[in-house]
């Protein structure tokens, strides 16, 4: 099971941190990854960190702004968000998926239950 939280409201500019925790099984083997859905909009990938943490990869719209990390010891990931804009916003889910990394949705077989990010102009 994962579980988000971090979300909320926020101004553009400004910044909040995501947080994924998993319960009832270990994902340190595991990738994980943080995708979003904006309202009438297709999921998308945000970001994706390899089980070592020594890889990731984020979409073109968040590099430089967004950093994913995660925490093995306390099975827990990460997404540090920065510089928010408006169209940052979107419920943000984290996921893992028992590969090497990816940043496509269905490569990944583990969800939660998403946060809502919302970035006011």
């Amino acid at each position: 099971q994962l579980q988000a939280s971090g979300g909320g409201l926020v101004q553009a500019g400004g910044s909040l941190r995501l947080s994924c925790v998993a319960s009832g099984r270990t994902f340190s083997n595991y990738a994980m990854g943080w995708f979003r859905q904006a309202p009438g909009k297709e999921r998308e990938f945000v970001a994706a960190i390899k089980w070592s943490g020594t890889m990731t990869y984020y979409a073109d719209s968040v590099k430089r702004r967004f950093t994913i990390s995660r925490d093995n010891a306390k099975n827990t990931v990460y997404l540090q968000m920065s510089s928010l804009k408006p169209e940052d916003t979107a419920v943000y889910y984290c996921s893992a998926g028992n590969i090497w990394v990816s940043r496509r949705d269905d490569e990944y077989a583990y969800w939660g239950q998403g946060t809502l990010v919302t970035v006011s102009s």
